[in-house]
C-alpha cells in the first residue's frame, strides 16, 4: 500500500534542497522576528491555500483555517479560534482582517442539502455556527450553495466583530475587516463585506 507520507517526506527534501536556499535570507529575518500583516481565517479544505491565492511570502499572513471558514461569536472560555484571533490582534498588531470563503465548499454544501450528518456528531455541532446564514438563503432556490457561501462570510465577519480585540481596533481605526469568496475553477476572488454589493478582485 502506498504511503501518502512518502510524498510528504519527497516535498520536504525539494524544500529543503530548492526553496530553502532560495529564501535563506528571508527565513533568517523570520527566525528572528514574527510580523504578519494580515489574520486570513479561511476553510480548511484542501483546495484552498491562502499563500498561494495571495501570493504570500512566508510570514505575511497569520492563518486560521476551520471547516466552512466558522468564527464562533466571541464568548468567554479557553477556545482555539478565539485564542489565534486575539494573538493576531492584539499581540502581533495585524492591521487587516481576511474571511474568505469559496465555491463548493463541503461545509456550505452539506447545510445547503440538509445532509444528515449523524453520524459526524462534532461536525454537526460545528456546523451551529452557521444557523443564521443557513435561515437567511431559506428562498435562494438552485443557487443556494453559492448564496449560502456568500452569506457565510458576511455572517462571520459579524461574529468576528463581537471578539473584543477586533472590536477595540477597529474602534480605534487600527484594523480593516473584509469578506472574500474564492472561485476555484476559475481563481477569480469576489469581494462580498458589503451585502449590497459584490467585487471582483
Amino acid at each position: 500500500m502506498h504511503d501518502p507520507s512518502d510524498g510528504l517526506s519527497a516535498g520536504v527534501a525539494r524544500f529543503q534542497q530548492e526553496v530553502f536556499p532560495a529564501k535563506a535570507r528571508l527565513f533568517a529575518d523570520l527566525a528572528e522576528a514574527h510580523r504578519p500583516t494580515t489574520l486570513f481565517i479561511g476553510c480548511s479544505d484542501a483546495r484552498v491555500v491562502p499563500e498561494l491565492i495571495t501570493q504570500s511570502e512566508p510570514g505575511e499572513l497569520f492563518v486560521i483555517r476551520t471547516a466552512g471558514n466558522l468564527v464562533p461569536a466571541y464568548a468567554p472560555g479557553p477556545d482555539g479560534v478565539t485564542a489565534s484571533i486575539e494573538y493576531a490582534v492584539a499581540v502581533l498588531g495585524v492591521t487587516g482582517v481576511v474571511v474568505c470563503g469559496h465555491s463548493a465548499c463541503g461545509a456550505m454544501t452539506a447545510l445547503a442539502e440538509g445532509t444528515d450528518l449523524s453520524g459526524a456528531a462534532s461536525v454537526a455541532g460545528w456546523l451551529r455556527h452557521a444557523d443564521a446564514s443557513v435561515a437567511r438563503t431559506a428562498g435562494a432556490g438552485p443557487d443556494r450553495v453559492a448564496a449560502l457561501v456568500r452569506e457565510n462570510v458576511r455572517a462571520q465577519l459579524a461574529n468576528l466583530a463581537t471578539h473584543p480585540s477586533v472590536a477595540r481596533a477597529t474602534a480605534e481605526g487600527r484594523l480593516t475587516l473584509r469578506g472574500w469568496v474564492y472561485d476555484i475553477p476559475t481563481g477569480g476572488v469576489v469581494e462580498v463585506s458589503d451585502p449590497t454589493a459584490a467585487v471582483a478582485l
